[in-house]
């Protein structure tokens, strides 16, 4: 089965037409190669892997082998050798470049940083997710919601080669790609925490309360977090806070991003499991912020709000100079609360959407609709 990507692809070919250095970042398995080899069809390319023992771009020769190429140049697994960023920069400076780079990454603290020291003004950060609930057809949001969006998850053949693949992708991440990027955490210690985090999935961080499961410092459970955020496997929702006379929670929400692996940590192997599971509310929260993100390209106009005194928003998306609430309830029938109409009037949102499973698109109050996941496609129309 083909999954067409065809906005993602639009968008790359787009940012490689304007800048020099065009980065697909994300996690393993979501699939950046495959559509780096994509976009390579039909034009003069070449592609190098750095976990190729004998990839050319040695520290050495690199400069050598770049400087003759032309057309399009796909580097991946750029992370592995972050001093290229450095010899990208002379190369895109020269008078009469030849080439557009491709680079691709999954890990991005060294990325991100490699980047904006070295490249700043040369190149476009794209972030990159598995398959995503448009991509695949809001038809299919229920397996796509169960197995999560990496492609050889969500295309296996059946429910437990799926869930299969998953406990693969953990245990190959923890024992082999995050001693590759040189951090030295114990594969089980590590497995552990993200296990802890499945169970902590939607709720505010607290360092003291997961240290303590832990039997660890505040400042190592810290660094867990920091990790599995910077290889795209966790979401850190930033609070939104303002000069207000409320007190505000300051702490970030956290989110395993991919709901497969979610459901994996925390056993849950069909759609009957999850429906009789007490995550089911906060797994369908985590499920609809993903898709919402990536349907309104709002990946750094995301936040959430929540007062000391009980009024919360799930989700508040900054667009285009308004305010959009999300708020997001597995019910057939959601109605509104006393804290949809408080943050309503503390944030001055100019629309607050009730986000359910259902099929109708309606008004609930003045500024405050019930509106199924599929039809927020219908806001950036």
């Amino acid at each position: 089965m083909m999954i067409e990507r065809r906005d993602l692809k639009s968008k790359i070919l787009q940012q490689i037409k304007q800048y020099p250095v065009t980065a697909i970042l994300g996690p393993r398995q979501c699939g950046k190669t495959t559509i780096a080899r994509e976009i390579s069809k039909g034009r003069d390319s070449v592609y190098f892997d750095l976990e190729d023992p004998e990839c050319p771009l040695q520290e050495e020769r690199a400069k050598l082998v770049l400087r003759a190429l032309k057309g399009l140049v796909i580097i991946d697994e750029i992370q592995l050798q972050p001093g290229l960023f450095s010899l990208l920069r002379v190369l895109c400076d020269e008078e009469n470049i030849n080439c557009r780079y491709l680079i691709l990454g999954s890990a991005s603290p060294d990325i991100v940083r490699g980047a904006s020291e070295s490249l700043a003004g040369r190149i476009s950060l794209i972030e990159m997710t598995g398959f995503t609930a448009d991509e695949i057809g809001f038809q299919h949001a229920d397996s796509h919601w169960i197995r999560g969006g990496f492609p050889l998850s969500y295309l296996a053949d059946t429910d437990k080669q799926s869930f299969d693949w998953r406990g693969n992708f953990v245990r190959s991440f923890l024992e082999r790609d995050i001693p590759q990027l040189g951090i030295r955490v114990p594969a089980a210690t590590l497995r552990r925490f993200w296990t802890m985090i499945a169970h902590y999935h939607g709720n505010i961080w607290n360092s003291a309360d997961l240290a303590r499961s832990l039997g660890t410092k505040e400042d190592t459970a810290r660094h867990y977090l920091d990790i599995l955020t910077g290889t795209y496997l966790l979401r850190q929702l930033p609070p939104w806070f303002e000069n207000t006379k409320k007190r505000l929670v300051k702490s970030p929400k956290v989110y395993i991003r991919d709901n497969g692996l979610l459901h994996f940590l925390l056993g849950i192997k069909s759609n009957m499991d999850l429906l009789s599971h007490p995550k089911l509310g906060l797994s369908w929260e985590g499920y609809c912020i993903e898709q919402i993100i990536n349907l309104l390209d709002a990946e750094q106009e995301a936040y959430f709000y929540a007062t000391y005194s009980g009024a919360e928003l799930d989700l508040l998306i900054l667009k285009n100079g308004k305010r959009l609430g999300f708020e997001f309830k597995y019910a057939d029938s959601p109605k509104v609360s006393r804290s949809m109409t408080t943050v309503l009037s503390d944030l001055k949102l100019d629309k607050l959407y009730v986000v359910y499973p259902g099929d109708n698109h309606y008004p609930l109050r003045e500024k405050i609709e019930l509106i199924p996941l599929e039809r927020i496609q219908d806001l950036i129309a």
